[in-house]
């Protein structure tokens, strides 16, 4: 599969963000200080969402969540040579986080009660909803006009589920091993809708060889709150990585974000969601 990658203009953006945040922290060693500085830092991230948390053929590594992550980082007193990509799938998040195997987590990690009670969260930094993908000239523009339609999900994911037993009963559904999958197979005609957060829609439909194919629906059928995922009680980090989301807010480098990492899909995106409460 042809893989998306960050534009000279995405790119450039960032490299002039990252260079006007502030550098601080000690010299004290890798993820394991909460005052930044050290050697490296460890985060984080998925490697095959494109759009959102990438790792490219050669090697590098793109998306929302990577400039978010790259953000907060300089914020901590990291440069981005001194960041340690780590893939952390959802299954191994929590484990990942309280080994102190990474810093911090930035990987569609949406912030829920039961998570709650095994990590903190800083943020949120993005609002996203669950949503339809579907073809160009598809006339499917509510989650009821899929009945007696194909619908695509992975295996393991409730967003199919939910708009069957939700919106669409008579709905066909069909569940593939990767989002990938599912992309080629409506690309094809072979179903007729996929569903899951819209950002990670987005982000595939955004890929080189997809632009101008699909649209979203543009339905809100849940609420997906991301948050960076830090080790339950570190306190600290959760309260500097606030600070930094809000300064990214601030500073614009969030719009440009969305619009370099989900522009080519028309994500119609929410506005930057107001940062929890910081734990002091």
């Amino acid at each position: 599969m042809k893989l998306r990658k960050v534009t000279a203009a995405s790119a450039a953006v960032f490299a002039l963000a990252l260079t006007a945040t502030a550098c601080g922290g000690d010299d004290s060693d890798n993820s394991g200080s909460s005052s930044g500085g050290g050697d490296k830092i460890k985060i984080g991230i998925k490697y095959d969402q494109p759009g959102l948390g990438l790792k490219e053929p050669g090697g590098s590594f793109s998306g929302f969540d990577v400039d978010v992550a790259t953000y907060v980082a300089k914020e901590l007193g990291y440069e981005p040579n001194q960041i340690e990509w780590v893939e952390t799938k959802s299954a191994d998040r929590e484990n990942a986080l309280a080994r102190g195997d990474v810093k911090f987590i930035a990987a569609t990690y949406s912030i829920t009660d039961e998570r709650k009670e095994k990590v903190d969260f800083a943020g949120p930094y993005l609002l996203a909803h669950q949503d339809l993908l579907v073809k160009k000239d598809s006339d499917i523009s509510q989650a009821t006009d899929l009945n007696d339609k194909k619908l695509c999900s992975v295996v393991g994911s409730t967003s199919a589920q939910n708009v069957s037993k939700d919106f669409a009963p008579k709905a066909q559904l069909r569940e593939y091993g990767t989002y990938s999958e599912c992309i080629a197979a409506l690309q094809s005609g072979a179903v007729d809708a996929l569903t899951t957060d819209d950002s990670i829609l987005a982000g595939y439909a955004s890929q080189d060889q997809y632009k101008g194919q699909f649209k979203l629906a543009g339905l809100k059928l849940s609420n997906e709150n991301y948050g960076i995922g830090v080790k339950k009680g570190d306190t600290e980090t959760v309260n500097k990585i606030n600070d930094a989301l809000e300064k990214m807010v601030g500073d614009k480098s969030w719009d440009k974000a969305v619009e370099a990492n989900f522009g080519p899909a028309e994500y119609k995106n929410e506005p930057a969601p107001k940062i929890g409460n910081i734990v002091k």
